[in-house]
């Protein structure tokens, strides 16, 4: 079985087992550490076996794939997660902007409120990942016309269907 599926199942034996929260207590706790020394120093590049980088972070490997999991949308090349073993060579190449984006996004707030950012982004770079994460996350109504077909898929139109 892979490591990522190690880790998928462990979260749903979490959540069956009703030990989710202190298991997701632990593991915020773990990938904060993890965050704060990767921000502290700057580091844009890890590479090594996932073995190797999961001992780096005190992490054993199934619980490293959480983490992996968690970044891998910030890195300049997603990994497989799929395909990797303990022994599986990696390079984690961090896009800093995307990473910030990310934690917002997931609302992670023990991560983007860390001070480390303080050195890497500016208040106004900070700003202006806010605001673009905003203006994404707007949903735009498309206006329907009185004679358009009506998006229930019956085939009338608006006005003598949905529109009434």
């Amino acid at each position: 079985m892979s490591l990522y599926r190690e880790w998928t199942k462990k979260i749903e034996e979490q959540q069956s087992t009703g030990t989710y929260g202190e298991f997701f207590k632990s593991y915020i706790s773990l990938e904060k550490e993890a965050y704060e020394e990767i921000l502290e120093k700057e580091q844009k590049e890890l590479a090594g076996t996932v073995k190797e980088l999961a001992d780096g972070f005190s992490m054993d490997p199934v619980t490293f794939m959480g983490f992996l999991d968690g970044i891998n949308t910030s890195l300049s090349e997603e990994l497989d997660l799929e395909q990797l073993n303990e022994d599986s060579a990696i390079t984690l190449t961090i896009d800093y902007e995307k990473l910030y984006y990310n934690m917002l996004k997931a609302k992670a707030d023990w991560l983007y409120t860390l001070p480390q950012w303080d050195k890497l982004l500016s208040g106004e770079k900070r700003r202006e990942i806010r605001l673009k994460l905003h203006a994404d996350s707007r949903i735009t109504v498309e206006k329907i016309g009185r004679n358009d077909p009506c998006p229930c898929g019956s085939g009338k139109k608006y006005k003598k269907c949905c529109g009434r």
